[in-house]
C-alpha cells in the first residue's frame, strides 16, 4: 500500500479552472461569428475574452502551486513543511497529542512517527471543497506508514469536542486562515483550551494581519496568561520557504505561533 497524502492545491479546482477558461473562449469566438450590434459584440467579445485571460492566469498559479506541493515533485514544500512542524514536537511517552485539521493525515502521522510511544488524534471536518481528503484516506496512509498510534475523526475547529486540558501537545498547520472567522485570536484559544498544564502548542499557518490581527499582541497576551517559550517564527526566510515563494504562493504572513502552557 501507497500512501496518498494529496495535493493542497486540489487537482480538481486546477482542471476546473481550466475547464471555465475553455467555456469562456468558446463563448467569446462565439460571439465573434454571430450576426448582432457591433458595439454588442465588441463590448461581449471583449468582456468574455477578459475573463478567459484571467482564469488562465489564476490556472497557472495554480498549477505551479500544485506543482510546488506535490509529495512526489521536485519541490515538495509541503512535505517540508510537515516535517518541520512535526520536528517541534516531543511528548511524554504515554503521552496524548492533537492535530487540528488533518487534511489527509500527513502532520498526524509525522507526528506520531517521530513520538511512537504517545497516541496522536488527527480531526478535520473533510468539507466539500476538499473533497479528495477524508476519514478513511488519513485511515489508509496511516498504515501504509506502518503507523499504528494514530486515530482520526470529525470534528469542527472553532468547537472541539474535547475537555478542557485533554492533550500533551496540539499543532496545526494552514488551517486556521481558511476558515471564515473575525477573531482567529479566539479560535487559537479553542485550540489552547485543550492543553494541558506543560503541553507544547505548534501552530503553522499564514499569521498575517489581515487575517489574525496583531499577533506580537496575542502573544504578549498569551504570556500574561502564564504560557512559557512563546515565539512567533517566521517561517518564509527560508525556514520553510523563500520570501519570494511565499508571495507568489499568496503565504506571505507565514509563522509558527510555538510555545507551552
Amino acid at each position: 500500500m501507497k500512501t496518498a497524502y494529496r495535493n493542497w492545491m486540489p487537482k480538481s479546482m486546477v482542471s476546473g479552472f481550466a475547464r471555465a477558461a475553455i467555456v469562456f473562449f468558446v463563448l467569446a469566438m462565439f460571439f465573434l461569428a454571430i450576426q448582432c450590434s457591433p458595439v454588442a459584440k465588441k463590448v461581449t467579445v471583449t468582456i468574455l475574452m477578459a475573463i478567459t485571460v484571467l482564469l488562465i492566469i489564476v490556472t497557472l498559479w495554480m498549477y505551479l502551486m500544485y506543482r510546488a506541493f506535490d509529495y512526489n515533485g521536485k519541490r515538495q514544500m509541503s512535505k517540508q513543511i510537515i516535517e518541520g512542524v512535526a520536528d517541534y514536537m516531543n511528548i511524554p511517552d504515554g503521552g496524548k497529542g492533537l492535530d487540528i485539521g488533518c487534511g489527509s493525515g500527513a502532520l498526524t502521522i509525522a507526528c506520531a512517527k517521530k513520538n511512537p510511544k504517545a497516541s496522536w488524534t488527527g480531526i478535520d471536518r473533510w468539507g466539500r471543497e476538499y473533497a479528495s481528503f477524508s476519514r478513511e484516506l488519513c485511515e489508509n496512509n496511516s498504515r501504509a506508514e506502518g503507523v499504528e498510534n494514530t486515530s482520526f475523526m470529525q470534528g469542527d475547529a472553532t468547537a472541539l469536542p474535547f475537555e478542557d486540558e485533554t492533550f500533551d501537545a496540539v499543532t496545526s498547520n494552514y488551517v486556521y486562515h481558511n476558515i471564515p472567522s473575525r477573531d482567529r485570536q479566539a479560535i487559537l484559544l479553542e485550540t489552547l483550551r485543550t492543553l494541558k498544564k506543560g503541553g507544547t502548542f505548534v501552530i503553522h499557518d499564514i499569521m498575517s494581519r489581515s487575517k489574525y490581527g496583531d499577533m506580537d499582541f496575542f502573544v504578549k497576551k498569551l504570556k500574561d496568561m502564564g504560557y512559557s517559550d512563546v515565539n512567533l517564527i517566521d517561517t518564509t526566510d527560508g525556514k520553510f520557504m523563500s520570501k519570494w515563494e511565499s508571495v507568489w504562493m499568496g503565504l506571505s504572513g507565514s509563522a509558527v505561533l510555538y510555545g507551552k502552557k
